[in-house]
């Protein structure tokens, strides 16, 4: 193999990681949740731009709230799973630059000052930190359930605002017993890649 992360990490973290569809008692702890932030806020984003917000649903009145909003087939596992997180877009994130791009501050408005430039941004770079708090789960030795099937207006009005956008719904923790669907096929690379 042309990697470097060893055969086990690559397992844990693509290979043999799934979707859980169910997950043990075991709590997630705020130790673990650190762990899991401290890692994936490395990710490279455009202009340095942190749209990525968490909001974590710990308590039973909050975790009800949640569940009335999950489409019929995610209500079960959300209900019962360890920690779940709403991952939403901050279309406000460009009141950040000035901070995290301290070398070109001006940044903030000289792209960023129109709403819709903003939502596009924070909705393709939010996606993209989604993805990278999903392998840190992983690589916290937890497995995640990310969810789209969902009402997300009514995530955002019950749980957010105007400038946030819901991205997706993860449950995560321990997986439980028959925490696999089996796993579906994939494309081949000729399929995905062109060389010009």
């Amino acid at each position: 193999m042309s990697l470097v992360l060893d055969a086990a990490a690559q397992d844990l973290l693509f290979r043999e990681a799934r979707t859980a569809n169910s997950f043990s008692d075991e709590p997630v702890t705020e130790e673990q949740v650190q762990a899991i932030y401290d890692l994936v806020k490395f990710g490279p984003t455009a202009f340095n731009q942190t749209p990525l917000r968490i909001t974590l649903v710990r308590s039973a009145e909050a975790r009800e709230r949640l569940v009335k909003h999950m489409e019929e087939g995610n209500k079960a596992k959300t209900a019962a799973a360890p920690l779940v997180a709403i991952l939403s877009a901050d279309n406000e994130f460009h009141e950040e630059l000035p901070q995290l791009l301290p070398h070109f501050p001006q940044a903030k408005d000289a792209f960023f000052s129109e709403r819709p430039v903003r939502e596009q941004a924070a909705l393709l770079n939010g996606a993209l930190q989604a993805a990278y708090f999903i392998i840190g789960v992983r690589a916290a030795g937890l497995a995640a359930g990310p969810m789209t099937g969902l009402d997300f207006a009514g995530v955002q009005k019950e749980f957010l605002d105007a400038d946030h956008t819901p991205l997706m719904v993860i449950n995560i923790g321990k997986p439980g017993e028959n925490a696999w669907f089996p796993r579906s096929p994939r494309l081949d690379i000729d399929q995905v890649i062109t060389t010009v």
